[in-house]
């Protein structure tokens, strides 16, 4: 199975430890993963900021990039569910149709392609799971609280498989953080408010290492944690699954 590695911007730039995860579990799982190196932004920064005509050069060399690959694969809910739904005001030719199909957000790739039901290892932590919005009620992979209040999803039922972890148990599990790309710096007060209250339902709660499968939304938070000077570790869900310690 050829794999397409797609690195979002923001892990390219500042979490480089992130792609490395990802890379190495794909391999251990026995895929053949390749990186594009002339593999550009997906564009969602531009169409979030109303600009999306201007982001047309950019879905297409994405498709470009990725189009002679089994399936593309990204540690981003975000980045995936962008190009799976956004890459519609595109030509819809046979290339374009099987990158949007074939775009996988990176911990439903490893459940619904290639079908991990656990992974081995252990993390002696107490883990709080940030569930992103685009992850969770773009992709589905996780339930919404609005639905139903059963707390599951891909996320979850990988790290509930890891040994000595414990999961901690939020009062508003699925909030948003308030990231939310350009609202973070078009809203700073109303998405600093958000991470905040997000960031004490986490202390409250005893989380040790906070983590998701988006690095935008654990960024927003992890600065909030910093600046508060807070005991708690941000680790993208790659490199918990790759069986990364933590590191100070």
């Amino acid at each position: 199975m050829n794999v397409g590695l797609f690195i979002p911007c923001y892990i390219d730039q500042f979490y480089p430890q992130v792609g490395i995860a990802t890379l190495e579990l794909l391999e251990k799982m026995g895929c053949n993963v390749g990186y594009p190196l002339k593999q550009t932004c997906c564009g969602q920064p531009m169409a979030n900021s109303g600009c999306e005509q201007d982001s047309i050069a950019a879905y297409q060399h994405f498709v470009k990039n990725f189009s002679s690959y089994d399936y593309i694969v990204t540690p981003s809910g975000s980045c995936a569910y962008h190009v799976k739904k956004h890459y519609n005001i595109i030509e819809q030719t046979l290339e374009v149709k099987n990158v949007r199909e074939r775009t996988f957000e990176f911990v439903h790739f490893l459940t619904d392609i290639l079908k991990v039901k656990e992974i081995p290892g252990s993390f002696p932590h107490q883990v709080g799971l940030h569930q992103s919005c685009h992850g969770q009620r773009g992709l589905k992979l996780s339930n919404a609280s609005e639905i139903t209040p059963v707390k599951d999803g891909e996320a979850l039922r990988l790290l509930r498989t890891i040994k000595d972890i414990r999961i901690t148990e939020l009062d508003r599990n699925d909030e948003c953080c308030g990231f939310g790309g350009t609202f973070c710096v078009t809203e700073e007060a109303v998405s600093s408010r958000m991470g905040t209250d997000r960031v004490a339902d986490h202390i409250k709660n005893k989380t040790e290492v906070l983590t998701g499968g988006d690095m935008s939304c654990l960024m927003h938070l992890d600065g909030i944690i910093k600046r508060q000077k807070l005991p708690i570790k941000v680790m993208h869900i790659a490199e918990i699954l790759n069986g990364n310690s933590i590191t100070k």
